[in-house]
């Protein structure tokens, strides 16, 4: 009998830490037109002359800073996590593993699951909230690719999972080890995108970004918008831990350039924090399902040590899915439904 192919799809990690490997990934992932979304000449000299040569080897650096004796802590979890599913789907399904950038690149893994002979193929983009920078480009790069097979299989994609009950439940869990209510504040720090981009996926054109309440909760307006399914997310959270929405703050880190990004930015709730006396924060970034260098560097060292000079103590980020096997538990669901 044909198995069911299962295709995992994470953001990507350079090859290694060495300034070379860092310019290569840098320049696939931000070449993407639908992560730096401007004209693409624009993109090339922006991408090409500026951000890739000058920010690769201080990149290099930060990954060195992350990298352990297993890799890339984002690579390493994301393949515990493609045989941790394998062995829970059994012999039914073939599982491959793929990164948006870099290696194993999407196109090897669905040639594999070609070869398998599959007859059908599950996309999941491992990315909660759904982005066009992310889940949406990872669609469509999926599209193209199997757009050029003679003979397509059934195709099927996650488009988000933001308010998956099992994610909800270990980031809970995994927070309790640290005794929430001994903190000051709870952050929920989501990966930024420009505020263009929110609009951009705003197809009445009359909703994002009109208000300071339009995210607060999902529409169907918005249910597509990445800031209200981040909202969603932390809610969620919120409750499972039984917090008082005044308790915690909802802000978006890693921005680039001088566009505004979604908002609050992170930098500026500690700052806010600090100035009101708040000494210990807990972190959490649902953006990701494995700890990576947005975890890792940014929030544990750069927050911590901006934290810091600005008169606060501690800052105690919640580690991600990583190799729950709750996690294992909720793809499968996913790939069942």
């Amino acid at each position: 009998m044909a198995k069911k192919g299962v295709l995992l799809v994470n953001l990507g990690t350079p090859d290694s830490t060495r300034v070379k490997d860092v310019r290569k990934y840098l320049g696939q992932f931000l070449m993407d037109e639908r992560v730096i979304d401007i004209p693409a000449p624009l993109r090339f000299l922006l991408v090409k002359g500026i951000i890739v040569p000058f920010r690769s080897p201080k990149t290099a650096k930060l990954y060195r800073e992350i990298w352990d004796e297993n890799g890339s802590p984002l690579f390493h979890y994301s393949k515990i996590q493609a045989a941790m599913l394998q062995e829970k789907l059994g012999e039914e399904y073939h599982v491959e593993l793929a990164m948006r950038y870099q290696n194993p690149s999407v196109e090897s893994a669905l040639k594999k699951l070609k070869d398998a002979l599959v007859d059908s193929i599950k996309v999941i983009p491992l990315f909660p909230q759904y982005a066009s920078a992310t889940s949406g480009s990872v669609i469509q790069l999926v599209m193209e690719l199997v757009g050029k097979w003679q003979t397509i299989p059934a195709i099927s994609f996650v488009n988000s999972f933001h308010d998956n009950a099992e994610m909800i439940e270990i980031f809970a869990d995994n927070a309790s080890k640290y005794n929430p209510e001994t903190f000051d504040h709870v952050l929920f720090s989501f990966h930024g995108l420009p505020q263009r981009q929110l609009r951009k996926g705003d197809h009445t054109k009359n909703h994002c970004l009109k208000n300071a309440d339009c995210c607060q909760s999902l529409t169907d307006a918005n249910q597509f918008c990445y800031s209200a399914q981040c909202h969603d997310t932390a809610r969620l959270i919120a409750a499972k831990m039984s917090l008082d929405r005044q308790d915690y703050t909802v802000c978006f880190q890693s921005r680039l350039g001088k566009d505004p990004w979604v908002q609050p930015y992170t930098s500026d709730i500690l700052k806010k924090l600090a100035a009101e006396g708040k000494k210990r924060l807990l972190v959490f970034s649902p953006a990701f399902v494995a700890d990576c260098l947005e975890t890792l560097h940014e929030i544990t060292f750069e927050y911590q040590e901006e934290f810091e000079e600005l008169g606060g103590e501690k800052i105690q980020l919640v580690e991600s899915l990583n190799d729950d096997l709750r996690f294992i538990d909720a793809l499968e669901e996913m790939i069942k439904a």
